[in-house]
Order: structure tokens, then C-alpha cells, then sequence
């Protein structure tokens, strides 16, 4: 029976590579830099393409095999696998490499047309000689190719250990060979640089390199996030096809939240403009707060991505970048330690150290402070709001100084991340109060001591009230008055940057020896015009 194929409404894509039928998208060729990429292909190289996960490596691997193999940039043979699935193999390498010669004899059946490879792959005997099998395999396949071989192989740094060693040996091996007796060219896809990889392998005594490894490895080039251009045209494509506009102010705001990445951009839009599974009707254009609603919904849901994200907390070498990030403490983390993290996604490209982007931002807290957010009380409203309906930010942090001083021992000793602790008791306290109409944006500033958080608190007529509130540190060997004057000067200059006139300073005494009779304070300090109230907890 004939299936019929019925034409469905694009919608935004944020599971799997896109299908451009089916998926707005950006181009994935125009995400990365193609010639230089053909270059290499052409000149017989070996290459890694990395990025975190869900940023599109794959779409990009697959519409790389599709140019490759349509003939109009030369004479290739171009076949792509996904060797994840050896990865529960794990250092079982006679079963790893079978996994892998599965996907080489699907490829050359249903891509390639190459029954012969399909059938030796399918035959290969992979435990008689584990560590000889792909090599011999790939050997076997280019020298029967009638265009040069180019191999992509995706999620290589899903495995593990002798298997992996094993899969990066053979290609070494087999690189002089090419490109009549091997791939012409291979590029090796993942969330990590191959550099970077420190493989566990029980039939080594040390721990092995990706680097001693894989040393033929010609460049590493990493996919970018989207670009602000590129946002906006996704965001177009939907108002091209539905007539449902983003106000200037939404695409600003999903451009700043995000930066770009891009599961976040569609997931955003997603929410935005299919929450029910069916598109809004066009009418008012989607505004500045419809993208933080659809910002809370995601955070809320513990959608995968981020969950994945939030798991990654756990691992110490993320703690050590990412602790002294949230505490404006000085990092002393490795210099591998924040090429992992930066991997990862959780902070941004480039040597400077800062969360990726504001969403990442709101949800390493609130993953750190789940439990202290499910034990604080849900608050009625009244308290907090002023008869104008305005945030009664005075009564809110006089409230925070008795819940510090009663819970602050117990939550911080027992707390993952100990050194952030005050800052992160005190943005649950505020999310668990504010966040029920209003909304936190973070700023964290590596080596600062402090943490700004800006609370914004809608009112009537489309107005809302903007309040800084600066967290810093008092420890052994600081002075709490010099740390004061650091602080609100630093808490006037935010002011200034977010244009409030609202300001408060948040100082946590953490000196040994201090009774909460001498930490426990409110004061009032103008400066260059600015008010400014300090809290003392």
C-alpha cells in the first residue's frame, strides 16, 4: 500500500537534525566555514568538528554528505555513521567494533548503494582480530570505491576506553594509506576536541591522550551558536509562513537570553508560538514577556537539555570552574577543567570565563537550591507588595536576614557547593518569593566577590519596577567597611547600567567568630546621588 505523504506546518526543531520540510532552520552549511572545510578535503586532511550537544552538528554532517556525494564539488563517495551505539560495549572492543561495522554496512546499503560493503561489513568477524577489523574494513572499501572515500563519524567521544584507543589507532594506521587504501578524508564529530580526550583504558597502565592518539589530526573547528542575524531569520521564516509577528522587544529578549544557542532559540519559539502542539492565531504581535513565560515553562519542565546541563553540576571538574563563577570568588580551576566546561556549553567561547547565556545563568542556581526552595514556604503575596502594587523590597530582605540566621548553618553545610552558598541561599529565597509574578536576571562576575541580581516586578499599565541587589563577602583577612565602600560603589554602577534608582547591598560575614548580634544590620548610604540600603547577614 502506497503511503501518502501529507504537507505538515514547519514548526521549530528541538529534537534530532532538521528536516527542512518539516523544520525552520538556518542553513547548516552557512554555520560553519564550508570552504575552508572542502579545503581540507580536497588536500587529504583528517579533522575534528566539535560543539556542545543540540547545537546541530549533525544536521551539519548530514548536509555535508549530501554536497559531498551530489557531485557538485567534486568526485566524492561520502558516508556518514553514528557510533554511539558501541558505546554500551564500552571496553568489550570486539563488540564495540562490530557495533560500528553495523553502521558502516547500513550506510553503504541504503546511502551509497555499496552492496559489497554492506556485505563485508556484515560478515566481518570483529573478535577474531578486534583491533585490526575497521582499519581492514576501510581499507577494503576504499580501494573498491570508484571516487574517493570520505568517512564522518558522529558522537565518537560516546565511547570509552580500549574502545575508543582502539577505532583512533586504526585510523592512524591507516592514514598513510589514503586515498587509495584508506578514507581520503575523516572528520570526527563530538561534544570535545580529540585533544582533550583523557581515555581510561584498562590495557594501558596510563592514562591515554586523544591527542597521542589521533596526532594526524590536521585542524579542530567548532560550530558556533547562532548569530543575532541568524535568530532573527528563524524567527522570520515563522512570521513568513503563519503571519504571527515577535515585537522587536521579543526578539531582542530571545536573542539576549539565549545567545544564540541554538536548542534554547527553538525551544523558546517553540513555547512561544506552538505551546498547545498548534500555532497561536496571529493577532497582537508575541511581546518581551511572552519569552520569559516561555523561558519559566522550559525551566520548570526540567526539559532534557537543561536537565542534562544541570546533571553535568555533579562532576568536580565543573564544580571548581563553575563554583568560584557563582560566588565571585577567584577561580583556580585547570586549565583543562575550563576547556571541559567550555565544551560542555555551560560558559561561553573564548578565554574569558562567563555563563553562556542568561538561561543557563537562572538554572545552575535553581538546580542548586532545589531542595531549599521546596523547603522555604510558600509565601503569601500580601506581605511583600506595597498598596500601590509595587515590591516591598525593604520588608523582603528584612525577612531574608531572619531566614539567614535561622537556616543559613544547616542549608550551607550540607550544600554541594559550599562556597557559593550565601549567594545561592539568598537567590532562592528571592525566586521562591519574587519569581511567582516577577523575575531575577543574574550577573556573575569571576574574581568580583559579588553578585549582581537585578529584580524586575511588573505593574500596571505595561510598567515595572527595577530593584539591583548586590550580594558580597566579608571573609578572614577583609575588612567588612572596606568591603561595604567596594560594594556600594559596585552596586551604584549597576544601578546605573540597569537605570534604577533603587539599589541594595547584601554583605555576608563570614569572618570566624562573629556573633549574628555583630552581623545583623540595615544601614542607608547615598552615593553620587545614589541611596542605597546595606544589609548586613
Amino acid at each position: 500500500m502506497r503511503r501518502v505523504h501529507v504537507h505538515a506546518m514547519r514548526k521549530f526543531n528541538t529534537a534530532g537534525p532538521i528536516r527542512p520540510a518539516r523544520d525552520y532552520h538556518i542553513p547548516p552549511l552557512d554555520r560553519f566555514d564550508l570552504p575552508e572545510v572542502l579545503e581540507f578535503i580536497r588536500d587529504e586532511r583528517y579533522f575534528v568538528l566539535h560543539a556542545p550537544r543540540q547545537t546541530g552538528k549533525t544536521s551539519a554532517l548530514l548536509a555535508l554528505r549530501g554536497l559531498l556525494n551530489g557531485g557538485t564539488v567534486g568526485d566524492y563517495r561520502c558516508a556518514y555513521i553514528n557510533v554511539e551505539p558501541a558505546q554500551t560495549a564500552r571496553e568489550d572492543v570486539g563488540r564495540a567494533m562490530g557495533a560500528v561495522a553495523s553502521q558502516i554496512a547500513r550506510e553503504a546499503r541504503y546511502t551509497l548503494n555499496d552492496h559489497a560493503t554492506a556485505e563485508a561489513a556484515e560478515e566481518l568477524d570483529t573478535n577474531r582480530r578486534p583491533d585490526d577489523a575497521l582499519g581492514t574494513l576501510l581499507e577494503t572499501w576504499a580501494r573498491a570505491a570508484d571516487a574517493p572515500l570520505v568517512l564522518l563519524i558522529d558522537e565518537i567521544d560516546a565511547m570509552v576506553g580500549d574502545s575508543l584507543v582502539s577505532v583512533l589507532r586504526q585510523l592512524r594506521t591507516g592514514y598513510v594509506r589514503r586515498p587509495e587504501g584508506f578514507p581520503q578524508s575523516v572528520v570526527l564529530c563530538g561534544v570535545r576536541d580529540v585533544r582533550d580526550y583523557r581515555i581510561h583504558a584498562s590495557s594501558e597502565k596510563d592514562v591515554i591522550t586523544g591527542g597521542s592518539a589521533f596526532n594526524i589530526k590536521a585542524r579542530s573547528l567548532r560550530l558556533g551558536d547562532f548569530t543575532r542575524t541568524e535568530v532573527e531569520t528563524l524567527l522570520g521564516q515563522h512570521t513568513d509562513e503563519t503571519g504571527q509577528a515577535f515585537a522587536p522587544g521579543a526578539v531582542r529578549a530571545v536573542w539576549e537570553q539565549t545567545r544564540g544557542q541554538p536548542w534554547l532559540v527553538n525551544a523558546l519559539a517553540l513555547e512561544m508560538c506552538f505551546s498547545s502542539g498548534m500555532p497561536k492565531e496571529p493577532g497582537e504581535p508575541l511581546s518581551e514577556r511572552d519569552v520569559f513565560e516561555a523561558r519559566e515553562a522550559l525551566i520548570l519542565r526540567r526539559e532534557t537539555h537543561l536537565d542534562q546541563l544541570a546533571d553535568k553540576l555533579r562532576e568536580p571538574r565543573v564544580r571548581r570552574v563553575i563554583e568560584p563563577l557563582l560566588s565571585g570568588g577567584d577561580g583556580r580551576h585547570s586549565e583543562r577543567d575550563f576547556e571541559y566546561v567550555r565544551d560542555l556549553g555551560l560558559v561561553a567561547p573564548g578565554r574569558t570565563l562567563r555563563v553562556a547565556n542568561p538561561i543557563y545563568g537562572e538554572v545552575l542556581p535553581r538546580e542548586l537550591t532545589w531542595v531549599l526552595q521546596h523547603e522555604i514556604e510558600p509565601q503569601e503575596i500580601a506581605w511583600y507588595v506595597r498598596p500601590d502594587g509595587g515590591l516591598a523590597t525593604d520588608r523582603l530582605l528584612a525577612a531574608f536576614q531572619d531566614f539567614f540566621r535561622q537556616n543559613s548553618e544547616h542549608w550551607i553545610r550540607r550544600a554541594q557547593y559550599t562556597e557559593a552558598g550565601p549567594q545561592l541561599v539568598l537567590q532562592a529565597f528571592l525566586h521562591r518569593v519574587v519569581n511567582a509574578t516577577g523575575r531575577i536576571e543574574r550577573e556573575y562576575a569571576l574574581g568580583s566577590r559579588r553578585v549582581d541580581l537585578l529584580m524586575v516586578w511588573p505593574r500596571e499599565e505595561g510598567r515595572e519596577d527595577r530593584i539591583v541587589v548586590e550580594c558580597k563577602l566579608v571573609k578572614d583577612g577583609r575588612s567588612l567597611s572596606r568591603t561595604v565602600d567596594e560594594g556600594i560603589e559596585q552596586t551604584r554602577r549597576y544601578m546605573d547600567i540597569s537605570g534604577t534608582d533603587e539599589g541594595h547591598l547584601v554583605v555576608f560575614d563570614l569572618r570566624p567568630g562573629r556573633s549574628w548580634t555583630e552581623r545583623v544590620f540595615r544601614e542607608e548610604r547615598d552615593r553620587q546621588g545614589a541611596r542605597i540600603t546595606v544589609w548586613g547577614a
